[in-house]
């Protein structure tokens, strides 16, 4: 059985299609304690991004339990209880501009970085997708 543990630079091979590049990837990972800017700067962008989410999905949720009758007998919209639009539309479409939100922070990072994802034309090495040898 080989040793997993070992990583020998022979037998490094890249495994999702990324880009190697010098800006972050030489450090040691540890949310706590951000070795790098750009590690700082994103851990930055994903706790803030957490703290949204939470607000988004759990909010209508309190709120409904801190305030049951307020949240069920208030309608809008011709009719739909408050807790209603929350619930089932307030907070799907909420996520889903997080998620945008959070991909053009990501996006703005990159680029103060010169972080690149694209790939150069004259680079002919293979790439395994799925993690494993080619």
């Amino acid at each position: 059985m080989s040793n997993n543990n070992k990583h020998d630079s022979a037998d490094a091979v890249d495994t999702d299609g990324g880009v190697k590049t010098e800006a972050y990837l030489d450090e040691e990972i540890n949310i706590f304690k951000p070795a790098t800017p750009f590690m700082r700067d994103h851990l930055r962008v994903i706790w803030g991004a957490f703290a949204a989410w939470v607000l988004v999905v759990f909010g209508p949720t309190t709120a409904i339990l801190i305030a049951p009758t307020f949240m069920t007998e208030t309608t809008i919209l011709g009719g739909f209880p408050l807790h209603f639009l929350f619930a089932a539309i307030l907070t799907p479409l909420g996520a889903l501009l997080l998620s945008i939100a959070y991909a053009i922070q990501r996006d703005r990072l990159d680029t103060r970085y010169g972080i690149s994802h694209e790939q150069s034309p004259d680079s002919s090495d293979s790439v395994a997708t799925d993690g494993g040898e080619d």
